[in-house]
């Protein structure tokens, strides 16, 4: 057993300990072999060990793997057009301009901070919604709306109101454009437990906005890049933002974050506003142009929609789900009962990895590039273990009334 007693305990001990990863398959250090259906948390967008993010990450790191912000590199200032070309729906360039750094959180700190700037003097607040995630940082973490994971770490940061998600007159009711900056939202809330609002509340959210004169920023680090079936999740409200942020699927596992704005907000920013040691340095933005590079080839977002699609019947489909709810490859099964930790845990035993992100719900994640017979296995396993969690007598329930949500 690997001695992890140097380790501070901010995670549980872990039921497993992986070694190599291939595809969406994750080998443990007994030589078990999984299949990978949480990615990272949506990180492997690719799966595990791409050839080619590896063959890019090695062959820059034989070359250069950093250099200080104070100077430039090349590969930097690519991926921020490529970017600003996704944001803009993968043709035409959207006009803004990207700062990188390490993390989501990162991402999203840097959003706060514009908009303080950008806003200028007596305008702070930035409104973001009940049971969302934006980062672990002290803003981030007050940015986030689950009052549990701010008890211990009080008193936190001024400047933020929650409201509840998909609540348009409870969002219209706290954005005062005496005070207010910017609102933070997630498209789809993740961690929340895969929660798709109504269909125009992106839309009723840009409104306020721009009636207030207050920014959208739009927290995409979980649902940006393909994994929804759109570059991003809030192309298919057709919307235009003011300020989005990304990270996970962006480097296929290297630590790579970014922040967008379009080119008035992000005016608001001089030299010395903000900063990151490891921020764009050439190694990061290497697994991150080749990362973009076969995500554009394999025309990522079409495969999550038919993969999302395929599975997201499966799942429904299977005794003790009540209903699936997501878009692509990002899902959550809801099910009969709160037996989510259990079904992880047996999910596990029999070689796959899910997550139990609420009490009576499992969130899926996998590869942008899962094959359908991995799919097929999954769902397998999935319905194996909630049989064995669930007992006999879920299966002659029946599936009347099931169907994909969102």
């Amino acid at each position: 057993m690997t001695d992890r007693s140097a380790l501070m305990r901010t995670y549980a001990d872990p039921p497993a300990t992986f070694v190599r990863g291939d595809g969406s398959w994750l080998f443990d250090v007994d030589g078990n072999r999984y299949l990978d259906f949480i990615g990272g948390l949506a990180v492997t967008s690719l799966g595990h060990a791409h050839p080619v993010v590896a063959d890019a990450v090695a062959t820059q790191a034989r070359t250069l793997s950093h250099v200080s912000n104070l100077y430039g590199n090349v590969v930097a200032p690519e991926v921020a057009v490529t970017l600003d070309r996704l944001i803009g729906g993968g043709t035409d360039r959207a006009g803004g301009q990207v700062f990188f750094c390490n993390s989501g959180a990162e991402a999203n700190e840097c959003a706060l901070k514009l908009a303080r700037r950008w806003a200028g003097p007596g305008r702070y607040v930035v409104v973001s919604a009940w049971n969302s995630f934006h980062g672990r940082t002290l803003a981030t973490l007050t940015a986030t709306g689950q009052p549990a994971k701010h008890e211990p770490f009080r008193p936190l940061p001024e400047g933020f109101v929650h409201v509840p998600y998909d609540d348009l007159d409870a969002l219209a009711g706290t954005v005062d454009p005496a005070s207010v900056a910017g609102v933070l939202v997630e498209p789809l809330q993740g961690e929340g437990g895969v929660v798709v609002p109504s269909s125009d509340y992106l839309a009723g959210v840009r409104d306020l906005c721009s009636r207030h004169g207050v920014l959208l920023m739009l927290d995409e680090v979980q649902t940006g890049l393909g994994r929804t079936g759109e570059w991003f999740a809030f192309h298919a409200q057709h919307l235009r933002p003011d300020v989005v942020t990304m990270a996970k699927a962006l480097g296929n596992g290297m630590p790579v974050g970014a922040c967008w704005a379009t080119a008035e907000v992000a005016a608001a920013f001089g030299p010395g506003d903000h900063a990151t040691t490891f921020g764009g340095q050439p190694l990061a933005m290497a697994a991150a142009r080749a990362t973009l590079a076969v995500m554009e080839e394999e025309d990522v977002p079409a495969r999550a929609r038919r993969a999302g699609g395929r599975l997201g019947e499966q799942l429904a489909a299977l005794p003790g789900v009540a209903s699936v709810r997501g878009a692509g490859l990002l899902l959550a099964a809801q099910l009969d009962g709160e037996w989510a930790a259990d079904v992880a845990a047996a999910c596990l035993a029999g070689g796959l990895l899910v997550n139990a992100v609420r009490p009576d719900a499992i969130r899926v994640a996998p590869s942008l590039l899962v094959s359908d017979a991995e799919l097929d296995q999954a769902v397998t396993i999935l319905g194996a273990a909630l049989a064995g969690v669930a007992g006999e007598g879920i299966a002659a329930k029946g599936t009347a009334g099931k169907g994909m949500a969102g």
